[in-house]
C-alpha cells in the first residue's frame, strides 16, 4: 500500500495534521503506548512504514529521523491498571488521547489507526489500516512501538524469567509456559486477560 493517504487532504484549513497509533494492544503485559506525530506536508522517506514491517534496527533508525524531522511528536500510554479497569480497547484509546495533549503542539486534523475518539475537539479520520496507508500514521505506529520496546528492555532485566526482552509481553509459548511455571505479576502482568486468568487459576489449583 501507498503511504500518501494525507497528501490530499491539506489545505488553507488543514495545515498540520496528526497521525496517531498505538503499541502493544494484544500484549500480555505491560503498558499500551500510542504515538502522535506532525510531520511537514513535504516530508518522505523509505525509512518510514508501518512499524510491523520494520526490524528492530530499521525502527530504532526511523525513531531517529522522526524525532529530528518531525514538527511535533508524543508519546502516551496507560497502565495495566488502567487497562484492567477500563478495557484495553477504551485504554488504547485514552493512550492515544494522552499522547496527542503530550504532543503540546495546535493541529487541524486526526488520522487514526482505525480507532474512533469522540471526545477530540478536531475532526478525525479513524482510517483502516492506517498505519499502511497514512505516512503521519505509520510514523506514530514506529514512536508508539519503539517508546514500548524500550520499556519490555527494562522489563526484562527486572522479570528475566518472562523473557519480555524477547517476546515483548506477546503471548508466546515462551511466555505462555513462563506463566505456568511462575503465575503472573500484579502490576506487570495484564490480569483481565484470559491467558493470564488462566496462569493464575492453574496456579492457585496446583498450590
Amino acid at each position: 500500500m501507498s503511504l500518501d493517504f494525507e497528501r490530499n487532504l491539506y489545505s488553507e484549513s488543514v495545515k498540520l495534521i496528526v497521525g496517531c497509533d498505538e503499541a502493544g494492544r494484544g500484549c500480555l503485559l505491560g503498558p499500551v503506548f500510542a504515538g502522535a506525530v506532525i510531520l511537514p506536508s513535504d516530508f518522505d522517506s523509505p525509512l518510514i512504514n508501518d512499524s510491523k514491517q520494520l526490524t528492530s534496527k530499521q525502527r530504532d533508525e526511523a525513531y531517529g529521523l522522526i524525532a529530528k524531522s518531525a514538527i511535533a511528536f508524543g508519546v502516551g500510554f496507560c497502565t495495566v491498571e488502567e487497562i484492567d479497569k477500563i478495557n484495553i480497547f477504551n485504554a488504547s484509546r485514552l493512550a492515544m488521547q494522552r499522547a496527542i495533549e503530550n504532543m503540546n503542539h495546535p493541529f487541524d486534523l486526526i488520522i487514526t489507526d482505525f480507532m474512533k475518539m469522540p471526545e477530540a475537539k478536531k475532526p478525525v479520520i479513524s482510517l483502516i489500516h492506517g498505519d499502511s496507508t497514512a505516512l503521519c500514521v505509520a510514523a506514530a505506529s514506529i514512536v508508539a512501538k519503539v517508546s514500548r520496546d524500550r520499556l519490555c528492555e527494562q522489563l526484562d532485566k527486572e522479570y528475566p524469567q518472562y523473557h519480555i526482552g524477547k517476546n515483548k509481553g506477546y503471548g508466546t509459548a515462551e511466555h505462555l509456559e513462563a506463566l505456568a511455571e511462575y503465575g503472573p505479576v500484579k502490576g506487570l502482568h495484564r490480569f483481565s486477560f484470559a491467558p493470564v486468568r488462566s496462569s493464575l487459576i492453574k496456579k492457585v489449583t496446583l498450590f
